[in-house]
């Protein structure tokens, strides 16, 4: 069971590397990583789990963040109308996105950074993406809203890149485009 003392913190390196494709089919080492990550976040997220071993809710945890620099991650989030995304994801790639951009009202919080980081991170409101999961099988979803933005802040970790490089540290609330706020 992976608990918040097995998440590498902002400043790790291998959080700024950009992880390596994964080979398919995954081996069983590979399977074993997005099941423990899976794992992670339902857990997180659920209160006495949560309260029990001390753990920070999330609603997505790429493999970087467990110190395993491999294209790997796995989102467990509800949209605006109730649907569940539970997914892993295994070389993802977004393979179109919306002009229209969209941003979390509240900001972004990663599991990797400790500190509170105000700002909007301004991100593509619907993106097209495509990956394999755990049985090698290909994914092609079409996501919007909370999951839109998830899927991004998890691709990032992946091209090494942290959610608050997206923000203008002069002007962290500033929007450059015309962006809808996401409620979460």
């Amino acid at each position: 069971m992976l608990l918040m003392k097995d998440i590498i913190r902002d400043g790790h390196p291998t959080l700024r590397e950009v992880a390596k494709e994964v080979p398919l089919p995954p081996a069983p080492a590979d399977i074993e990583t997005l099941k423990k990550m899976e794992e992670f976040l339902k857990n997180s997220q659920d209160p006495v789990i949560s309260e029990k071993y001390g753990l920070r809710g999330g609603v997505g945890l790429a493999a970087p963040q467990i110190n395993v620099s491999k294209r790997m991650f796995s989102m467990r989030v509800t949209d605006d109308k109730g649907k569940e995304y539970n997914y892993s994801f295994i070389n993802p790639k977004i393979v179109s996105h919306s002009v229209e951009k969209s941003y979390l009202s509240s900001g972004e919080g990663c599991l990797s950074v400790d500190r509170n980081i105000p700002g909007y991170v301004v991100r593509h409101a619907r993106v097209t993406v495509k990956g394999y999961n755990a049985k090698g099988e290909e994914i092609k979803l079409r996501l919007r809203g909370l999951p839109a933005i998830v899927f991004q802040h998890e691709l990032d970790h992946l091209n090494g890149v942290m959610f608050y490089d997206h923000i203008d540290p002069k002007n962290p609330f500033q929007l450059k485009e015309d962006a809808t706020p996401i409620e979460n």
